[in-house]
């Protein structure tokens, strides 16, 4: 009796692979006005963002004389989380200070 041979390639399962893309990401950025103090804007990249005195007073001063400053990139959900905790600080301390997400790219 001969025994039936099968096609190797038969023999291959194949898997259509998913393309995986990264999240796209989001600037969170800080927004200048007459009333919110350099010094808590410092504080909210310090304890907010996690930055440095040096890097929060570099980008406090973008915010200052540019209008608005980056004070990071992360993907929505994070981006969506850090301003909402800068709004709710801001108002706890009675400051205007605006902060948005802008999509990068």
């Amino acid at each position: 009796m001969a025994k039936n041979k099968t096609n190797p390639q038969e023999d291959i399962l194949t898997r259509d692979r998913e393309e995986l893309q990264e999240p796209p990401l989001y600037k969170v950025l800080l927004h200048n006005d007459d009333y919110t103090t350099m010094d808590f804007v410092i504080m909210i990249l310090e304890e907010i963002f996690d930055k440095s005195t040096e890097e929060a007073t570099k980008i406090m001063l973008n915010v200052h004389h540019q209008g608005h400053g980056i004070a990071g990139v992360y993907t929505r959900e994070i981006g969506e989380t850090k301003v909402a905790a800068v709004h709710r600080r801001a108002r706890k301390n009675q400051y205007p200070l605006k902060c948005s997400l802008e999509q990068v790219g």
